[in-house]
């Protein structure tokens, strides 16, 4: 199914949309739609609209900058929300989110590990590893070459737990031309785990256009805000 947001629908409408498809993706795949969770990506939209995403079954919630997140998080207090930090986490910004957090998606570098486990506030903070698979120069992540040696010193960060890989394929208008990205990832996840020693069970990949995609190739985490909140 392609993608595509029609005009004048609720969000609580769309969310039954995109569980509904989840369900049949996972279905189709042989998975338990237990296992995968979408994080509805509500950066830029108001409080309300997490609100409504939330009344109609929306758990997770995932935002791009820290300010923002922790703002809406302090607005949002006390409703039964889980949040996640998907975008580029600078390490100033850190103590904004480590510790706060249900899990950091995308990031990229021991420095910023380590500034995340000291804001950590003796919490553990889980985190995932960003992949660049693209190979594209305006996006973070590591390259799949210098994943083995980034991921073996993220393991040993006090205050973090490595718990698995992300990556965002380049863009493109075809949701398949994002398989090959998405079955690399899931393979290099099973290298690392076994060059570990340890499970890595979470794969962060698939967004609005190729979600139903990253589910056949084993996405546990799907990052989906337009086909949720409509367009920005």
């Amino acid at each position: 199914m392609t993608f595509g947001v029609t005009p004048g629908v609720t969000i609580a409408e769309r969310w039954r949309e995109v569980t509904a498809r989840v369900a049949a993706a996972c279905e189709r795949a042989g998975r338990s739609a237990g296992e995968v969770t979408i994080v509805a990506v509500s950066k830029t939209h108001p409080a309300e609209a997490i609100r409504e995403a939330q009344a109609a079954g929306a758990v997770d919630f995932g935002e791009n900058y820290a300010q923002e997140l922790a703002g809406k998080a302090a607005e949002l207090a006390g409703a039964p929300l889980r949040w996640h930090f998907i975008g580029r986490l600078q390490r100033n910004k850190a103590r904004l989110v480590a510790g706060r957090v249900a899990l950091i998606h995308a990031v990229d570098s021991v420095e910023l590990a380590a500034e995340i486990g000291r804001r950590a506030a003796g919490a553990t903070q889980p985190i995932l590893l960003a992949v660049n698979l693209g190979g594209e120069a305006s996006k973070g992540g590591v390259t799949a070459e210098a994943a083995p040696a980034v991921a073996a010193a993220l393991a040993g960060i006090a205050g973090t737990s490595l718990d698995g890989l992300m990556t965002m394929p380049p863009p493109a208008d075809d949701p398949e031309a994002s398989r090959p990205k998405f079955a690399a990832l899931g393979a290099l996840r099973d290298r690392l785990a076994h060059q570990l020693g340890r499970p890595l069970p979470v794969l962060s990949m698939g967004m609005s256009h190729d979600f139903e995609v990253a589910i056949a190739c084993g996405a546990t985490h799907l990052r989906i805000g337009t086909a949720i909140f409509g367009s920005r």
